[in-house]
Order: structure tokens, then C-alpha cells, then sequence
């Protein structure tokens, strides 16, 4: 691809700027002024009364009140003025929509930028599953963070698809890429490299994700060029990374919100301001919509203590600058794209009306656009099992008699997807280990669902609370496959059956029955259907995982890192356990209760 800058095409044309000036000095009106605002002036934390005047997609003027003329005018008085929102780590596919649909939902909340990992359906179909989720028809705004390696760790999973390395190289210079995706901090080899090299020579920067590492992993990884986190938690994590220049891009996802513990001492934190911005990373479609989006991270920042022109700044000022997209956006100022939204309250943050490129996308909530947007037939039919997928498949043989217990390795869930390490004593039943939901040990497996073969891997994990039953869905992370987390190997294959009949998705059984399920026939790992039925399914299928017993605010969101083989302790594939420190398989039974009987596999 010839290289140019980030957002090349979006920059006025000559003869738009010709009318921008013209408009700007009086020469001629512009098409839109929006007038006697409280305009936020983010650069030097100032709120003005102002006139903000329109020309095609474009601010031309930022004057006081009633300079210029307008050929339509938008009345804002009393009311305030401010940049739209920017979300600087995103996976689309983990709100289960398609980013059309995405849009209706969160644009009229104030967010009309993102910038998006498309990595999850690129794990299922590769190079195209990427370029399939650049771009959208409605009126949000796409920037990629270009997926650093798929299928993440090929050693430790088979994945489903590949993105070759020189798909990579070629798409960092993309207009539409703003940085390189996150990697693993464990990936130290020369095609990382590569990568690395290649983004920073193209303006572009390297998206992290340093979960729960320090000292030297820390800093390795971010000598290898990486510039931001978003899995910074608490006040000494932020200082330190802050220290080291790195960007703090505050998550609040459905797994974790790190926003009130990243700003529990806003005066320990405040001197890294300038370098802090939000993103949501992975979030449900009912969190979306109950609680919000961008506009969450700064409603929350401000009950923190954060001065409301900071929390405006870090939402679109700071992250634009970072990103290298202020000539675009992030600010109400001459040349910019008119991406502007009027709020009555700043603590509040709802906007009564929303306007990308100067034209009105939202108002009161609510979108005032439809999604014209289609996925291709080739993100469909995506679940692939063997004819003979039964319960025997789930089983963890044991050599032990009926009477005794097997020791295992298991993983205990806590802070959201992060993985303690942990042994249990469980139970032998016709020599297979079982699970114990009296200790809240349930039994998981990850399917290969990509192939059409019978790879998979079983092991133990604490923290789901179901009493009966199983969940299941096609998205874990990073690889997408198959995944069901329950208490009998009968409702595991149950589980497993059925979300190969909906084409992927997520559901909840019990005893031979379906209590729940989210059908998402695109790649596994999004619905065809409009958000608000999206919604009403996975509210349903959230309440029947509490009626087996699940107090997981977000069980099916967890049950899809649980096997993330980048974050502590122990990670999961259909290959097998994974010490995620040493990035290499171990046996998940350790024992019998006879201490000489060590197992390896």
C-alpha cells in the first residue's frame, strides 16, 4: 500500500478549504452554526461562550457569539459544547455486533471514534475477517489497531486462521491504521520485531497489554516499542508506567472496571493527566447500553474526583494527540472534522445531540441513522465438529480406585479474567476425575471447533459458582474456539451440540435442556440481528447462568479468557494447560492421594 499519513483521506480537500476560509472570514456563510455555546477548549482548559461554525464535514470558526453567518443555525445556549468521544482499544466483536449495529448504539451516547483490534474474527477467517470490520457505512469512525499475529501463540493453540506477517507489514501504512495490535509480552522474537519496527517507521504506535507483569518482562516489552496499557488497576501501576512514558489508556470493560481504581488517589495520579485516555476493550452489548460507553469512563472519572476538562480531555484530546489523529479530531478547532456534541450537564455526560461530520447522528439518546452495513456469507458457518462429539470426550482419566482422589492443577478466577494458580482435591468416578461444585471447582474444555476434529483439552477452574449445568460459547481468547465450563460431561457435550446447531454463540443447559442461548452465526462471535435483540438475549442468558448457581456479573465475557493463554497464572487451550510465565504446556493432574504417584498428563 503507498504510504501516507493516518486519516489521509478525511483531511479537506483544496477546494474545501477554500470554502472553510472563506466561511471563517466572512466571505461567505457556513452550512451550520451552532451558537452561544459553553465550548470546552481543551488545549488550555477553558470553557468559552462561542459560536461554532460548520462547512461540510468541517469546523471553519470557532468566534464569540453572532461574528458570522450560517445558512442553519443550532441554538446551545445554556447548554455545553464539546468534542465527541474516542475509544482507543476496542474488539468490536466482543460487544456481539457488527460495527454498524455498534454504532446505532453507542454514537448517540457520544462516542464516534474508535480504535479497533479486529483480531477475533481475523482468528476465524484470517487476513479478510480483518479488512472485514475496517470499515462501516454508518456514521462511526474506524481505526484499526492492525491484529500483531494470528493465531496468537501458534505453538500453544492451533487457532483457526492465519494472518501472514506480510499482511501485517503491508496494512501499518494504511490510512485507516493507527496502531499495531497488542501482543503477547512473552512474543520475543524477530518477527515481533519486524512488526515493531515497521509500525514505529510508519508513524504508527504499538497498542500493550501488560497484565500483571513488572520489572524486567515490564521492560522488555516496552523496549520492543510498545507505547500504552490498558491493564494498568491501581495508583503505584499507573506511576510506574507513567514514569516509564507510557500511556494510560483507563479500561472499563465487562470484565474489569479499572476506572475508580486508577483514580482512587487522583492527586497521586493528576501529573499524569496529559498522558491518559479510555477505552472499553471488551464489552457486552447490556453493559453498553445499561451503563455506557465512553461516556461511563468519564461520568465515573469525574465521581472520582478528576476535574471534568480532564476527564473531557483524556476522552478525546489526549487519546487523539497520542494516536497522531489531532488534526482530525479530539478538539473543537479551525480545520477539524466537525464531530461535536452539545450535553446540558458535563457531570452527567448524555448528550441531547450528537454530530459526525456535520450532520446530526444522534439526539437524545437515540440514533437518528439506520445500519445499511452486510457481512459477507464467508463469516457464516463457522462451527465445525465431528459427527461423534459425546460425553466420553470430556472425561480426565485417573488411575485411581473409586474411593480415592485425584490432586489437580486449577485455576481460580478473580479480578475479572485473571487466573490464580491453585491444586484440588477432586473426586474419581469410574476413573475420570470429576468436578466438585460443593468447592466451586467445575471442569472446563476447550474444543477445536475451527477443523472439524475432536482437539480438545479439559481442566478445572474455581469461581463460576455453578451448582449444575454448563455454559458454552465460540469466542475464548485469543483463538475463538469452543469453550463450555460446567459440572457434568453430559451437559458439557449437551452444551457443545447445541451451539454447533445455532452456528456459535453462547448458551446456558441443565438436564437435557436449553435454557438460554445467544445465537451469533458471524464467525461464532457476533449477531446479523439489530442491537436491542441482541440485548434482551444476552440479559436472558445472563439470568439463566444465576439460576445455576453463577454470581458473575459477566459469566460468558469471563468464560472467554479463561484460556487466554497472555495473562497469570495458567492458561487453556485445545491443546492443553499453559504456565503462561514459561509459555509451555504442564500435566493438569499432579496426583493420586499416594504422594509417589505423580502424573504427566
Amino acid at each position: 500500500m503507498t504510504q501516507k499519513f493516518i486519516g489521509a483521506d478525511l483531511v479537506a480537500n483544496p477546494e474545501q478549504i477554500l470554502r472553510l476560509q472563506a466561511a471563517a472570514r466572512g466571505d461567505q456563510p457556513a452550512d451550520l452554526a451552532i451558537r452561544g455555546g459553553r465550548v470546552l477548549a481543551l488545549h488550555n482548559r477553558e470553557i468559552l461562550e462561542r459560536d461554532v461554525l460548520i462547512v461540510g464535514q468541517h469546523i471553519a470558526a470557532v468566534t464569540p457569539p453572532g461574528r458570522l453567518e450560517a445558512t442553519a443555525e443550532i441554538d446551545a445556549s445554556d447548554q455545553f459544547v464539546a468534542p465527541t468521544f474516542i475509544d482507543v482499544h476496542l474488539h468490536i466483536e466482543y460487544t456481539m455486533l457488527t460495527p454498524g449495529e455498534l454504532a446505532r448504539l453507542v454514537v448517540p451516547k457520544g462516542t464516534t471514534t474508535v480504535l479497533a483490534d479486529p483480531n477475533c474474527l481475523a482468528n476465524v477467517v484470517g487476513t479478510r475477517g480483518a479488512d472485514a470490520m475496517a470499515s462501516t457505512a454508518t456514521p462511526m469512525r474506524i481505526f484499526q489497531q492492525i491484529s500483531h499475529k494470528i493465531p496468537r501463540v501458534p505453538d500453544l493453540e492451533l487457532g483457526g486462521a492465519v494472518m501472514p506477517e506480510e499482511d501485517v507489514l503491508d496494512r501499518l501504512s494504511a490510512v485507516n491504521v493507527a496502531t499495531l495490535g497488542e501482543s503477547n509480552p512473552f512474543d520475543l522474537d524477530i518477527s515481533a520485531a519486524r512488526k515493531a519496527h515497521t509500525a514505529i517507521a510508519a508513524g504508527r504506535r504499538l497498542t500493550g497489554h501488560t497484565a500483571r507483569i513488572a520489572d524486567e518482562p515490564l521492560w522488555a516489552y516496552l523496549a520492543g516499542g510498545v507505547s500504552d496499557d490498558h491493564n494498568a488497576f491501581n495508583t503505584a501501576e499507573v506511576i510506574d508506567r507513567l514514569r516509564l512514558g507510557v500511556m494510560i489508556t483507563v479500561m472499563s470493560g465487562s470484565m474489569n472496571d479499572n476506572v475508580p481504581l486508577v483514580f482512587e488517589d487522583v492527586d497521586a495520579v493528576a501529573g499524569g493527566f496529559d498522558y491518559m485516555s479510555f477505552c472499553a476493550d471488551d464489552r457486552h452489548v447490556e453493559d453498553l447500553r445499561d451503563e455506557g460507553h465512553i461516556d461511563h469512563h468519564v461520568r465515573s472519572a469525574i465521581a472520582q474526583g478528576v476535574p471534568a476538562i480532564e476527564a473531557y480531555r483524556m476522552a478525546s484530546l489526549n487519546a487523539a494527540q497520542y494516536y497522531r489523529l489531532d488534526h482530525l479530531l479530539g478538539s473543537i478547532t479551525p480545520s477539524r472534522l466537525a464531530d461535536v456534541m452539545i450535553l446540558d450537564d458535563l457531570d452527567d455526560v448524555r448528550p441531547s445531540l450528537v454530530i459526525v461530520g456535520g450532520e446530526v447522528a444522534g439526539r437524545d439518546g437515540e440514533a437518528t441513522f439506520a445500519n445499511p452495513d452486510t457481512m459477507p456469507d464467508w463469516v457464516r458457518n463457522t462451527v465445525h465438529l465431528p459427527g461423534d462429539f459425546g460425553p466420553d470426550l470430556f472425561r480426565v482419566e485417573a488411575d485411581a480406585a473409586p474411593d480415592e482422589v485425584a490432586v489437580v492443577r486449577a485455576m481460580e478466577m478473580y479480578d475479572g479474567y485473571f487466573k490464580r494458580a491453585i491444586e484440588a482435591e477432586l473426586p474419581v468416578v469410574d476413573g475420570s476425575v470429576v468436578p466438585d461444585p460443593s468447592i466451586d471447582i467445575a471442569k472446563i474444555t476447550v474444543v477445536d471447533r475451527h477443523h472439524g476434529t475432536d482437539t480438545r483439552a479439559t481442566g478445572f477452574v474455581r469461581g463460576f459458582g455453578l451448582t449444575r449445568g454448563a455454559l458454552g460459547i465460540t469466542s475464548n481468547c485469543e483463538n475463538q474456539n469452543l469453550v463450555v465450563v460446567g459440572t457434568s460431561d453430559e451437559d458439557l457435550a449437551h452444551a457443545t451440540r447445541t451451539l454447533e446447531q445455532i452456528g456459535g454463540g453462547y448458551v446456558c443447559v441443565a438436564d437435557g435442556e436449553v435454557l438460554a442461548s445467544v445465537p451469533l452465526p458471524l464467525g461464532g462471535i457476533m449477531s446479523d440481528q439489530p442491537w436491542e435483540q441482541v440485548y434482551d438475549e444476552s440479559i436472558a442468558a445472563n439470568q439463566a447462568a444465576a439460576s445455576l448457581g453463577c454470581e458473575i456479573a459477566s459469566p460468558y465475557m469471563i468464560l472467554a479468557f479463561v484460556g487466554l493463554a497472555g495473562v497469570p497464572d495458567y492458561g487453556l487451550t485445545e491443546k492443553g494447560l499453559i504456565d503462561t510465565m514459561t509459555q509451555s504446556f504442564i500435566p493438569v493432574l499432579l496426583c493420586c492421594r499416594c504422594p509417589q504417584h505423580v502424573h504427566t498428563g
